[in-house]
């Protein structure tokens, strides 16, 4: 009997393995190729990532990204966010609820989400609340107020990574490795990568 349950658990840790080093891996690149998951402007994507919350425990986040920008291998994210309504409760916060998350898989196309520049995101500060600055010169967040922060001119074009603000990553090792992994600026003003803050993207959409 104990033999019988060893080998059932081999045979689901073979399993296991095989899933997640060969076959997720292989589904990932062949998806590449299709027009719906391909890595591109304006490309969606999706990550659950699980850190710590500042405590001894660990929480999950849910993140939606929107690719702004494609430089060699440089690619920029800005998050989507959803705009506080007017006297509720101001939010930074990136991440959404879980259903939320697995609700927009399936309809973010469906939605109306606004680029936004900073300097008119934050014209009445970082409150991150719907006003009638915005709204006025965005009629789009009277349907919506999804949104994602939009890059002006003087910030498009940037060969370096100590020149971005954060959310700049690997297009090869998204492409390859199905990671978010982050381009940082070194001690010695040189370009690196951070395979230590990687993160897994678990849909790209367009």
């Amino acid at each position: 009997m104990k033999k019988l349950l060893l080998i059932s658990i081999l045979v689901l840790a073979v399993f296991y393995a095989f899933k997640e080093i060969v076959y997720k891996p292989y589904m990932w690149k062949k998806a590449m190729n299709t027009p719906e998951h391909r890595l591109q402007m304006g490309s969606f994507l999706f990550s659950k990532q699980t850190g710590s919350n500042g405590s001894q425990s660990t929480q999950t986040n849910y993140l939606i990204f929107k690719v702004v920008e494609i430089n060699g291998d440089y690619v920029r994210l800005s998050a989507i966010r959803q705009l506080s309504e007017k006297g509720q409760n101001e939010s930074s916060d990136f991440s959404f609820t879980r259903n939320t998350y697995h609700s927009l898989k399936q309809n973010i196309n469906k939605l109306t989400i606004t680029g936004i520049p900073g300097n008119d995101l934050y014209k009445e500060g970082a409150n991150y609340t719907v006003n009638d600055y915005l709204l006025n010169k965005y009629p789009s967040l009277k349907k919506s107020r999804y949104y994602y922060e939009e890059l002006s001119n003087s910030e498009k074009n940037i060969l370096s990574p100590t020149e971005y603000f954060s959310l700049v990553y690997s297009k090869e090792k998204i492409i390859e490795k199905r990671k978010l992994i982050p381009w940082i600026s070194n001690n010695n003003g040189s370009p690196e990568l951070v395979k230590s803050l990687s993160q897994k993207v678990s849909l790209i959409l367009n």
